[in-house]
This record gives C-alpha cells, sequence and structure tokens, in this order.
C-alpha cells in the first residue's frame, strides 16, 4: 500500500486533475490511498465565507456563490453529460453548508470554521473520484472524517491514535484505489475538525502510519524539497536526500514544503517521504527517511512572514525569572500564540511569535499590566540551518536586525 498525496494547486482546474490522471498512469495507482487537498486557492474563499458568517452576513451567499462557480466551472469541463450524478453530489454538499449555516448557533469562530471549510475537500475528492470512475480508473471513494478521530481542538486538533487506528484498518479495503480527503478529523460527536492549514501532509502520513504503508509520496510543483523557497530566494537548490532529523528540524522553522506534524509518524515506523514533481513524475524528486543530515550539505534558507516580535522588560528593573517565564508562556497558551525564537537578559526577555489565531491584542493587555512592553508586527524571521558567513551577510544585507541568535548549526534574525 502507497499513500499518495495531491495538493491544492495539482487540482486547481480541469487540466490539473488531467494531469493527476497522467500521474497516476506513469507511476501506477493499485493499493493506493490518495489523498486530495481542496482545489487552488479554495480553502481561502471558503475561510471569506466565514468571515462574512461573522463580520457582514449580507454578502455570505455573495462568498459562497463564488465558491460555487468556480467548482461548476471545472465541473462543464470534465464532465460532458449534465445529468452525470456528480452535479447532484456537488449541488448536495453546497446545499449542506447553507443548511448549517442557517441553523448554527454557535459563536465560536473556529468550530463554524471547521464545518465550513472542511467543504474544499469534500468538494474536490467528490469530483476527482467522480471523474477517475468516468474514465475507467475504478477507486472507492471515502469520508476521512471516518477515519481519522481527534479531540476538539478546532482548527489543531490532536490525533486519538488508538482509535484512529481502529478505523482506517477496518473501513480502508487496501487492495483498492482509494479516494480521501487531507486535513480533516471528527471529534467524539462527530463535529469535523481539521488539523490545521497545510495539515493534508500529515492526514496523510496519520494513515500511512495505521495502513504500515511502503512509502508516501507528496506531489508537488516544484521537483523536490529545495534549499529555500523559489518564491522568497533566488537559485534555490534540489536536495537529493533528508534524514528525517534534519527534516523535522527544517520543519520545525517552518519550512513550507513539509508540515511539521508530518515526519512523527512516519520516523516512528520508518516510512520514507518522498516529495516529488507532478509536471515531471518519473523524476527523482526528495526522499526523507533514515540516514544523515542532507545533501548536498548546502545553506537551507527560511522565512516565516507577518510575525510578531514581543520585547518585555520589567517595570521595577528586577529579573526576569522561572516565575515570570512561566506566567508569560501560559499567557502564549491561553491566547494560542506560537512561540518561535525566544532570547531572554536579566531584565528583558524578546521572543517572536506566530498569531494566526488572532489572540495578539488581549495577550497585550495582559502583559502591560506587569511589564514594559514593545510590540513590532509585521516582522520575518529568517533561519539559516548549515549556514555560513556568506549566507548569513546575504541576509543581513539592507535589513534592519531587531534579534539575532545563533547555534552551532542554525542562525536566525528577526528583521524589520
Amino acid at each position: 500500500m502507497r499513500v499518495f498525496k495531491f495538493g491544492g494547486a495539482s487540482v486547481k482546474d480541469a487540466d490539473a486533475i488531467k494531469n493527476v490522471v497522467n500521474v497516476l498512469r506513469e507511476v501506477g495507482y493499485s493499493d493506493t490511498l490518495v489523498v486530495i487537498s481542496a482545489m487552488g486557492k479554495i480553502t481561502n474563499a471558503m475561510e471569506k465565507v466565514v468571515e462574512s458568517y461573522f463580520n457582514d452576513k449580507d454578502t455570505v451567499q455573495e462568498s459562497l456563490q463564488q465558491v460555487v462557480e468556480y467548482h461548476n466551472n471545472i465541473l462543464l469541463d470534465l464532465f460532458q453529460n449534465p445529468n452525470h450524478p456528480v452535479y447532484d453530489k456537488v449541488k448536495v454538499l453546497f446545499e449542506e453548508v447553507r443548511g448549517f449555516l442557517a441553523w448554527n448557533k454557535s459563536p465560536k469562530y473556529a468550530f463554524v470554521y471547521d464545518q465550513v471549510v472542511c467543504y474544499g475537500e469534500l468538494l474536490s475528492t467528490t469530483i476527482v473520484s467522480a471523474y477517475l470512475n468516468e474514465i475507467g480508473i475504478s477507486n472507492t471513494w471515502v469520508d476521512v472524517r471516518t477515519l481519522i478521530k481527534t479531540d476538539s481542538s478546532n482548527r489543531d486538533a490532536q490525533v486519538n491514535w488508538e482509535r484512529t487506528q481502529q478505523e482506517v484498518v477496518s473501513k480502508v479495503d487496501i487492495s483498492k484505489l482509494n479516494i480521501t480527503q487531507g486535513f480533516l478529523g471528527s471529534d467524539d460527536n462527530n463535529f469535523t475538525t481539521t488539523l490545521g492549514r497545510e495539515g493534508s501532509d500529515y492526514s496523510a502520513a496519520i494513515l500511512a502510519y495505521c495502513l504500515n504503508a511502503e512509502s508516501v509520496t507528496i506531489w508537488k510543483d516544484v521537483p523536490g524539497v529545495l534549499n529555500a523557497d523559489p518564491r522568497n530566494f533566488e537559485n534555490a537548490q534540489l536536495l537529493d536526500q533528508i534524514s528525517y532529523r534534519e527534516a523535522i528540524e527544517l520543519a520545525f522553522y517552518g519550512a513550507s514544503v513539509i508540515h511539521p506534524k508530518t515526519l512523527q509518524p512516519l520516523q516512528r515506523k520508518e516510512i520514507p517521504l518522498k516529495v516529488k514533481s507532478f509536471v515531471n513524475p518519473k523524476d527523482k524528486g526528495t526522499t526523507v527517511g533514515k540516514g544523515n543530515g542532507i545533501e548536498p550539505k548546502v545553506p537551507c534558507f527560511i522565512v516565516k512572514k507577518n510575525q510578531v516580535l514581543l520585547k518585555l522588560s520589567s517595570l521595577d528593573f528586577s529579573f526576569i525569572v522561572e516565575d515570570n517565564i512561566s506566567e508569560i508562556f501560559k499567557l502564549f497558551h491561553d491566547h494560542r500564540l506560537k512561540v518561535d525564537l525566544i532570547q531572554n537578559s536579566a531584565i528583558s526577555f524578546s521572543v517572536c511569535l506566530d498569531n494566526k489565531f488572532r489572540g495578539l491584542p488581549p495577550l497585550l493587555e495582559e502583559l502591560k499590566r506587569k511589564f514594559k512592553v514593545v510590540c513590532h508586527e509585521d516582522v520575518s524571521l529568517y533561519t539559516i540551518r548549515h549556514f555560513n558567513d556568506d549566507s548569513v551577510k546575504s541576509l543581513q544585507n539592507g535589513k534592519s536586525v531587531l534579534v539575532e541568535q545563533r547555534g552551532k548549526e542554525t542562525v536566525q534574525l528577526v528583521v524589520k
């Protein structure tokens, strides 16, 4: 059993879906579980629907209609028969979204988010599965929410591994081609949960772990894992091999090709992860598995944008020590801000945070009661693994460096 994962770019339109077919035909699809993300930028579009629901209900239907039209255009390109059953299946899914938005009573943004945004993946897999069957590639559509069981932490759910293992083993026929969704799970009440943005890679790893898969392949629009994101850095270089440990380090610091949680279940069972191009599926790509470091060993550049740098100092010049720091970290946890870098001295404490859950305003209110707070928003955190002097100078050039931190293998710079 192999697990393939196709992201949004690989199913963004009818031509892209036809290319997925080409990939499957080139590399084979027997005994394969295919995990698929929402099409193109549909997750962003569904997030806009949620925003409208909470902030401007008059625009909800307009926001949702854009999603409807996007998928209908793809359907028209793929299915010439207007009476094909897939049209009704897609229509029902949109009726479910409208129904939820009409009867929902929960004021919790994260709960509503999960119940609405999940339809991006349900729509994409419904369409791709129907198209594969239409052209003679028989497959089984599986609702991943019946497989991956989680707690109720909406937008960042934690997997119940024992229950998930039981569900996957009992419900997935490994002798067939199966199509399912990334990113999604469900809690004990069968409400939808999500595993965090870009969580489809993690979904593939969870399923591979439970099925004792021989490998996981993530199909991307790049030739493999690069030493830098070509959208942000010039002359990005392909990495042929990466050890689990090195890949986890890169993911921890924010490398976007591999989701931070993806590697842990794969490492536990030594399941190799391959990152390959859906444009050139026969190319070697990158393999992540057992081994030492990376090959070739070159500096690896990572950037996290739209971060927040807080500089805290005591109001009475007393030390910031264990009691203060434990209190500060509890506040970060309570307001769901992820810590990416810390640096402290006797009377000051600097921390770079990811504010993806919008917890900054109430956090600042609490911190200012006990500390002097300097807040820099919209900063960028650069990380270089296996740095050398030239690589550091290339980042410092022309930038205002607010914090610099160096270790044996890694240097991090917070810049304005």
